[in-house]
C-alpha cells in the first residue's frame, strides 16, 4: 500500500502547473508582418558592419577556463556580434557569464544552446528530459506540449532566448552515427506530430525555436561534423518523406529552421556543394517553395562537413549568399564578417533583401523579450532548475514511453514467492531496475551483475547456477553517454543473453537504444520482453511498474526493429 500511495505521488506531482510564464499574444513569425519601432530604431545606429555582424552566433562555454572566456568576451566587444551559443559547463556559471558578456554588447545578444533533451544535454546540475527516441514512443503528445514549456521556463531562468531544437529528422536509417537516438523515429507522420507539440510547448512559453536538419538528416551513414554525406535521393521522395516534417512544422508557425550540411545533388547538382551553401536549396527550396518566413539557421560552420571543400572563409560568405540568416560557429567570425561586406558589393545583395534579413534577427530579439533585458538571478538557481515538478514530468514522461514489445500479463508479472533471479547486464554495480525488483517485490530473490566483457567460463558458470531459479528478470543496459544502434558487449555476452531469453519465465528489459534489440538475436524468445529506450533511472522505475501491474504499458516502438518488432510495436494490457 505504502508503494502504491509514493506512486500515487509522483503522478500527483506531474500535475503540478510549472511557475507561471509570460503567455506569447502573438507568434514570432506572425509578428514579423507588423512594423516595429524598436527594431527600426536599433538597425539605423548601427554601422554597415555592426549590421552583418548581427548574422553571427559564436561558441561559447563555461568549462574551459578563464582565458576562453575573456577571448569570447573580446569578440563580442569588438565584432558586436548577434548572438552566442552555449555549450558544455555549469548553470551558475553560464548566467554570470551571460550577464557578463551581455554588458559589453550595443545590441543585446540573442542567446541559444541545443536543449534537445532541455538544459542537461549541455549543463551540469540540471535535468535531462527524456531523448526524442524516447519521447517517439509517447501516444499522449499533451505531455511532449508541457515538456517544451517546462524547458522554455528553464531556458528563460537561464536568460537564454532560443532553444537549437527539436530535431525533426526522420530517422529511417539505424545505422545514422549523428541522428539516430536523438529522432523521434522512422515514421514521418509521428515525427511531425511531436515535433510540433515540443515546439509550441516551448513557443507558447515564450522561446525561439529551431526545427532541424533540413532538408532531412535521418537517412545518412556520415556524421556531418567529420565529412559530407551525400543523399542520393530523387527529389519525389525527399519531398513526402524528409522533407514533410517541416513542411507540417512551418504551416504550425516554427521560428527557426536549421540546415544540414549534406550533398544533396537532385537538389543541387553542383559537386561537393554543402546544401547550407546552395541558394537553391536555401533560398529556392525552403524560402520560396516552402514559404518559410521565419530565421534560417545554419548548422555549424566549423564542422568538417562544409569545411572540407569550402575553408578559409569560403563557406561563410555562399552560407549568406545562400540564404542563411544566422552563421553558426564560424571559424573565424572577424574574417567572415569583412568578406561578407565585400560579397555584398560584388554580388549585387540588394539593400532591401540585407536589411530584411537583418531586422528579421534583430525582431527575434524583440520578440523574445530582449529590448527590456535584465540581468539572469543566480538567487537559487539550481534549485528552480531542479524543481519536483520537473522531475514528476520526467517520471511521467517515461511511465507513458516505457512499451512491452511481447508478453501479457502472466508472462510479465511472476510468482513473487517462486526463487528469482534478477540480472544486469553491461554494469559494475547494482542497478535501480535490480534494487527495486529485489528489495520490494521479489523478496526471495538473488542479484546478479554481468560486464560487458564478462569472460566465456564466468558465463557458462553463472548459466549453470541460475537454471536453478524458478524465474529471472534481466535488464540489458547501455552506459554510454549517447546511446548508440550496437551494443558494445563482447559477442560471448550476446549469446549468454540469447540463452537467458531462451528460459521458461524469462522477462527481460532493455534499457538502451531500440536498434540494439536487433543485434541480439534470439531475445524474442523470453517471455516477455520491455523496450526502456535509455537507462535513466526513471526508465528503471517505469519498467518495474509494469512488471508489477501498477501502471500499463503505453508505448509504441518508435522505428522499426526487426521482422519481429515493425515502427509501432506495442503490447497493451487489460
Amino acid at each position: 500500500m505504502k508503494v502504491l500511495l509514493r506512486y500515487l505521488i509522483y503522478a500527483l506531482f506531474a500535475l503540478i502547473a510549472i511557475p507561471a510564464m509570460g503567455q506569447q499574444k502573438q507568434g514570432y513569425i506572425a509578428s514579423l508582418g507588423r512594423q516595429n519601432r524598436w527594431v527600426d530604431s536599433v538597425y539605423r545606429k548601427l554601422s554597415k558592419k555592426e549590421r552583418i555582424a548581427q548574422l553571427f552566433f559564436v561558441r561559447a562555454h563555461t568549462d574551459r577556463g578563464q582565458a576562453y572566456e575573456d577571448s569570447v568576451g573580446y569578440v563580442i566587444k569588438n565584432e558586436q556580434v548577434g548572438g552566442l551559443v552555449f555549450f558544455q559547463g555549469g548553470p551558475v556559471r553560464q548566467a554570470q557569464l551571460i550577464n557578463r558578456y551581455q554588458k559589453l554588447a550595443k545590441v543585446p545578444l540573442l542567446i541559444a544552446q541545443d536543449g534537445e533533451w532541455g538544459l542537461g544535454m549541455r549543463l551540469d546540475s540540471t535535468i535531462s528530459y527524456p531523448y526524442q527516441m524516447t519521447l517517439g514512443a509517447i501516444r499522449d503528445n499533451t505531455l511532449i506540449y508541457k515538456m517544451g514549456q517546462f524547458i522554455a521556463y528553464d531556458f528563460k531562468r537561464m536568460g537564454m532566448q532560443m532553444n537549437l531544437a527539436p530535431d525533426m529528422d526522420v530517422n529511417n536509417n539505424p545505422d545514422n552515427p549523428v541522428i539516430n537516438f536523438r529522432s523521434f523515429g522512422d515514421n514521418k507522420y509521428n515525427v511531425a506530430a511531436k515535433g510540433i507539440a515540443y515546439m509550441k510547448g516551448m513557443q507558447d512559453g515564450g522561446i525561439l525555436t529551431t526545427a532541424k536538419h533540413f532538408p532531412g538528416h535521418g537517412d545518412t551513414n556520415v556524421d556531418s561534423h567529420l565529412d559530407l554525406p551525400l543523399l542520393p535521393f530523387d527529389r519525389k521522395r525527399l519531398d513526402t518523406l524528409e522533407e514533410y516534417p517541416f513542411r507540417q512544422a512551418i504551416k504550425a508557425g516554427i521560428s527557426g529552421i536549421m540546415i544540414a550540411h549534406m550533398d544533396i545533388p537532385s537538389l543541387d547538382s553542383t559537386k561537393n556543394l554543402p546544401s547550407t551553401l546552395s541558394k537553391p536549396i536555401v533560398t529556392g527550396d525552403l524560402r520560396d517553395l516552402l514559404g518559410f518566413k521565419g530565421l534560417i539557421v545554419s548548422d555549424a560552420m566549423e564542422m568538417k562537413g562544409v569545411l572540407k571543400y569550402f575553408p578559409d572563409g569560403q563557406a561563410d560568405v555562399r552560407a549568406f549568399l545562400a540564404g542563411n540568416d544566422i552563421l553558426e560557429l564560424s571559424e573565424n567570425s572577424e574574417r567572415a564578417i569583412g568578406l561578407i561586406k565585400k560579397a555584398i558589393r560584388k554580388d549585387g545583395v540588394t539593400k532591401k533583401e540585407f536589411e530584411a534579413r537583418v531586422k528579421k534577427i534583430l525582431a527575434a530579439k524583440y520578440w523574445a523579450g530582449l529590448n527590456h533585458y535584465k540581468d539572469v538571478s543566480t538567487d537559487h538557481l539550481v534549485e528552480g532548475l531542479n524543481r519536483e515538478s520537473a522531475k514528476a514530468l520526467v517520471q511521467q514522461l517515461c511511465d507513458n514511453a516505457v512499451t512491452l514489445l511481447k508478453g501479457d500479463g502472466s508472462t510479465l508479472q511472476l510468482n513473487p514467492l517462486q526463487k528469482t533471479a534478477v540480472i544486469s547486464v553491461g554494469v559494475t554495480q547494482p542497478t535501480i531496475f535490480q534494487q527495486e525488483l529485489s528489495q520490494r517485490w521479489y523478496l526471495n530473490s538473488d542479484m546478479y551483475i554481468v560486464g560487458k566483457a564478462t569472460s566465456a567460463d564466468q558465463l557458462l558458470d553463472l548459466l549453470v547456477k541460475l537454471r536453478q531459479y524458478d524465474q529471472i528478470f534481466v535488464s540489458i543496459n547501455d552506459t554510454r553517454p549517447r546511446p548508440a544502434s550496437k551494443l558494445d558487449y563482447s559477442n560471448g555476452v550476446k549469446l549468454f543473453i540469447s540463452e537467458l531469453a531462451s528460459f521458461q519465465h524469462s522477462v527481460i528489459c532493455v534499457f538502451a537504444n531500440p536498434y540494439t534489440v536487433a543485434g541480439l538475436p534470439g531475445i524474442e524468445k523470453s517471455g516477455a520482453l520491455i523496450a526502456g529506450y535509455q537507462m535513466s533511472d526513471e526508465m528503471q522505475r517505469s519498467a518495474v511498474k509494469v512488471i508489477t501491474r501498477l501502471i500499463d504499458p503505453k508505448g509504441k516502438s518508435p522505428v522499426r526493429i526487426n521482422q519481429y518488432f515493425p515502427s509501432g510495436s506495442g503490447v497493451t494490457l487489460k
